[in-house]
């Protein structure tokens, strides 16, 4: 990625985290260079976390871990602990590996419970792929769903990429094998597959995941494997409670989170990585093909906690 699509993400992520910027974390910054570094300083601090949805649990960490550096660092402004806690955000979301997409084809397995966005979700990864140059390949494998294939091969064409599809009822591994088989054949870089949204018991969905996963090696044992499991920031913890059975069974990779742009609780990023213990690979910021990022911890923690006009220096 050049300097300047590293920029324009930089600036998509500022636009989209506006409401969560100028909302919770706009009184943390606030709090931090406003107030002397007390207790009453932490206590607050804690409350607008857990206030801008990152969670009790990791609010409480985030907390501890900053008093533990201000005092091992021997900070005395407010500035200096706004810096620090920038720091320790990003180190705590920052993903330790980067997905694998190596395979011949690379195939994502885009899995989230009915509502999340997961098939704009699908148009915008494969919009965001060709226009890095990857020959891209949707796969309908939603079959439970009457109208999931119809919007797929809608965003599909929006998007300008071929989808394989069956008929409602069809068996979804048959149509992601047919998929990635055909990839392989005629040289795609990468399978992007859809499946079906819905709760049913955990073995179910379980059995239904590793016959799609055997499916996958047995079409192009060259192939590599993403899960990528989609939510809603707007429903921020609700959202992680509901994914968090659905993930364990579905055996996810990594985390999409979308209309990040939509809640001023952005804190739920940190939540979302601490709860499900998943990297979150690409963030939405707004409703157009091209509104689907790759994350960037640095970007976030910048774009949430922003150096004060003239503080840079002193922090």
């Amino acid at each position: 990625m050049g300097l300047f699509d590293a920029f324009k993400r930089k600036k998509k992520l500022e636009v989209g985290l506006e409401k969560t910027r100028t909302g919770f974390f706009q009184s943390i910054v606030n709090t931090l260079t406003n107030s002397q570094i007390d207790d009453d300083l932490y206590n607050d601090l804690e409350e607008q976390l857990i206030l801008a949805d990152v969670g009790p649990a990791t609010a409480v960490r985030l907390v501890d871990e900053l008093r533990d550096q201000v005092e091992a660092d021997h900070l005395k402004t407010g500035e200096q602990a706004l810096k620090a806690l920038r720091e320790i955000i990003r180190k705590e979301i920052s993903p330790t590996d980067e997905m694998d997409l190596t395979g011949r084809p690379a195939v994502i397995l885009v899995i989230g419970v009915n509502g999340v966005g997961k098939t704009t979700t699908i148009a915008k990864l494969a919009y965001l792929y060709k226009d890095l140059g990857k020959r891209v390949m949707l796969a309908a494998g939603d079959t439970f769903r009457a109208a999931a294939s119809e919007q797929l091969e809608t965003w599909a064409d929006r998007a300008g990429v071929p989808l394989v599809k069956a008929g409602e009822g069809a068996d979804p591994a048959a149509v992601i094998f047919d998929a990635v088989q055909s990839a392989a054949a005629r040289g795609y870089d990468l399978v992007i597959a859809d499946t079906a949204g819905r709760l049913h018991n955990k073995k179910g969905l379980m059995d239904e995941l590793s016959k799609i996963t055997r499916s996958v090696k047995k079409a192009s044992p060259e192939a590599s494997l993403e899960v990528l499991l989609v939510l809603d920031a707007i429903t921020g913890q609700n959202a992680i409670s509901q994914a968090e059975e659905f993930c364990r069974a579905a055996g996810a990779t990594g985390v999409v989170l979308t209309k990040l742009d939509g809640t001023p609780k952005g804190g739920c990023v940190l939540a979302v990585h601490e709860k499900l213990g998943l990297p979150i690979r690409f963030v939405g910021v707004g409703e157009q093909l091209d509104d689907l990022i790759f994350f960037s911890a640095t970007d976030f923690s910048e774009a949430l906690l922003p150096e004060l006009p003239g503080k840079g220096a002193e922090a």
